[in-house]
């Protein structure tokens, strides 16, 4: 594992100095990815100038949904969204050479063309972030301070296990990239609203399908004193710790299994 760190720390560094030779390139592109994240929240804002609530959530809460979704996404993005690209490598052949590298082919895959340009979008989130936590109303208890970190890691493992499970997917359908965008681009964007707003099938399926409740659904709902609209029992609202470990290990063996059952391109 320790090598592995530090194979991965190596592969980034080198990315980032890369990045670094033209900075005003970086710089536009960090910006245009801090405003166009942006517009995502200036559309909620706008239904707010309509309406009070949405779904019995004011601004200031649901501003805490999207910023911690858009946290926990942006991280996950910037740490191993890459992999997300295995399919072309698939296609073309060139995961053949990483396979013969001495550094192992999932941390070459996570970091290759590590894009620190991301950031913009994860500054934008924490922005909003600052700003709900300091317009939400609730009374702070130990459990709720100690909820926000838990939430935004678990959150974070559990949007890069959708990636390692896309990418994974990738070795039996090589075209299937926007396919998992679906789970992690859309599980960011269906998690940015209340969940009350959505049929309690589709909150089941986020629930105990691909488990992007436990982003920030559940948790929000203790942090924020709203009722579960699923009648859960209480604990699951504390279970993001366990859905992301139980997703990451099934992300683990997914990837695993691609790998062994990958025969190369034959050219």
């Amino acid at each position: 594992m320790g090598d592995a760190l530090r194979a991965y720390g190596w592969i980034v560094a080198m990315w980032v100095r890369s990045t670094m030779v033209y900075r005003a390139s970086f710089a536009m592109l960090t910006v245009g990815q801090f405003v166009v994240t942006g517009f995502d929240f200036v559309a909620i804002f706008i239904m707010f100038v309509h309406t009070d609530t949405l779904g019995g959530f004011d601004l200031p809460e649901v501003a805490f949904l999207y910023a911690t979704s858009g946290v926990a996404m942006g991280t996950a993005d910037l740490l191993v969204g890459s992999i997300e690209r295995l399919g072309r490598r698939i296609r073309d052949g060139s995961l053949d050479v990483m396979l013969i590298r001495p550094v192992p082919t999932f941390v070459q895959a996570a970091a290759d063309d590590f894009a620190l340009r991301r950031l913009g979008r994860i500054t934008q989130s924490a922005l909003v972030f600052g700003w709900a936590m300091v317009a939400v109303d609730v009374h702070w208890t130990w459990d709720r301070i100690v909820l926000i970190p838990v939430m935004l890691v678990s959150g974070t493992v559990i949007f890069a296990a959708i990636f390692v499970l896309g990418a994974a997917f990738q070795f039996a359908a090589t075209d299937a990239a926007e396919v998992a965008n679906a789970f992690t681009y859309g599980g960011n964007f269906l998690t940015q609203y209340p969940p009350t707003i959505f049929a309690k099938d589709l909150l089941r399926a986020a629930t105990f399908g691909i488990p992007l409740a436990f982003v920030n659904w559940l948790p929000a709902l203790h942090f924020l004193g709203h009722p579960d609209p699923l009648g859960l029992p209480k604990g699951f609202q504390f279970a993001s710790p366990l859905a992301a470990a139980v997703l990451a290990l099934v992300a683990a063996l997914a990837w695993r299994a691609g790998l062994r059952s990958y025969r190369s391109t034959g050219s």
